[in-house]
């Protein structure tokens, strides 16, 4: 239960400070400092470049026991980052954006990874559960205190206000457990195994349009709907609450089977991100996000069962490493091909096209392990 308590604390302190950063610096860098969408799009990759290279090389070689310093230390300086981000400039926030995905891409992984390591394969996977459950309840409370913020003040005073929830971060990072092993496997041992390559093709099916939705779901809101920024950043909310109701159910009541759900978070994705374009109103577009919601909330719990039932503890942290390095480039790449499809056919055209990419991971994902141990719930 202590365990469980740690985790979730720190998993709603960090992701809470991590999402607002992610999704206020491209609405920052737009209307604040004037960037375009390619600039907010590039802008956004810079930082998702550092967090891949922290999490693809720092984190998987590092020993444990540096692998915790190094967690605690990047807790401490994302606090002073979000004041360096209250006082930035046009120039100086691409620094700092790198510095913030560098400190993030430290951060996460362990968390998962710590999550994962009670030898009770059950109450493992009910932990990442927990973990995912817990991410949700950040961004649920994150966006709702953020668009209470941005009725009194600018984009730069959020910055300010989160340094609470980072500081919050940094005490509980002193109690987060670390994995106690002599040897660890990482590189092509980790790079072959199953669980990476079911939980990459999983999280495709999700993650294409969710890395759209983070950079450029304020700003579409605003610039089709033309609602208030406060407003424009509630979007987040029926989107981030029905993917918390998602979480919870998975915590309360694991999927022992993960064949079923998968096959109904692609078809909700597939449809609810097709169906943007479309959109009549700004409250068709909110019931729309409360549908993503969803498999946002499913298709990353079950990528990460995935990886607990295909891995040893020795292998654990390098494939969960490399599991979020994956997503980081999709980060990385999403944004910038979405901001410059937006500038040739507008950003809702650009959104619903992700469909594409939704539709042929998912082919690829179950014609390789549609009838795999690690769908039914056997673990090796």
């Amino acid at each position: 239960m202590y365990v469980a308590v740690i985790i979730s604390l720190m998993t709603i302190a960090t992701r809470a400070t991590n999402n607002m950063v992610t999704t206020t610096v491209g609405p920052l860098a737009k209307y604040q400092f004037g960037f375009s969408n390619v600039q907010v799009g590039i802008l956004t990759a810079v930082m998702y470049a550092t967090t891949l290279f922290s999490t693809s090389y720092l984190n998987p070689v590092l020993v444990s026991t540096m692998r915790r310093k190094l967690f605690i230390a990047s807790n401490g300086a994302i606090a002073i980052l979000l004041l360096a981000f209250f006082v930035s400039s046009p120039i100086l926030v691409w620094p700092i954006s790198a510095l913030a995905g560098l400190a993030f891409g430290l951060v996460m992984p362990n968390l998962i990874t710590s999550a994962s390591l009670v030898n009770d394969k059950r109450w493992a996977e009910r932990l990442l559960s927990l973990y995912s459950a817990s991410l949700s309840i950040s961004l649920i409370l994150g966006p709702a205190y953020e668009s209470f913020l941005l009725t009194r003040f600018t984009y730069k005073y959020v910055f300010l206000a989160f340094i609470p929830l980072a500081v919050l971060a940094f005490i509980l990072s002193w109690r987060v457990s670390f994995p106690n092993l002599s040897r660890e496997v990482h590189g092509l041992s980790a790079l072959r195994n199953k669980g990476l390559l079911a939980s990459v093709l999983a999280i495709t099916t999700y993650n294409v349009p969710f890395a759209a939705i983070t950079t450029f779901l304020t700003i579409l809101s605003i610039d089709r709907f033309r609602v208030p920024s406060d407003l424009a950043y509630f979007t987040f909310f029926p989107f981030f609450l029905t993917s918390f109701l998602t979480r919870f159910y998975m915590t309360v009541r694991p999927f022992k089977s993960l064949r079923t759900p998968m096959l109904v978070s692609v078809i909700l994705t597939a449809l609810g991100v097709g169906s943007v374009l479309v959109a009549p109103s700004y409250f068709v577009f909110l019931a729309l996000m409360a549908v993503l919601g969803i498999p946002h909330g499913s298709v990353f719990p079950m990528a990460t069962i995935m990886i607990q039932r295909a891995t040893s503890k020795e292998e654990r942290n390098a494939v969960n490493s490399y599991f979020l390095a994956y997503n980081n480039i999709l980060f990385i790449v999403v944004p910038v091909a979405v901001g410059y499809l937006s500038q040739l056919m507008g950003l809702s055209l650009a959104f619903s096209i992700l469909a594409v990419p939704v539709i042929a991971s998912s082919v690829a994902f179950f014609s390789l392990f549609w009838r795999d141990q690690i769908m039914g719930g056997s673990s090796p």
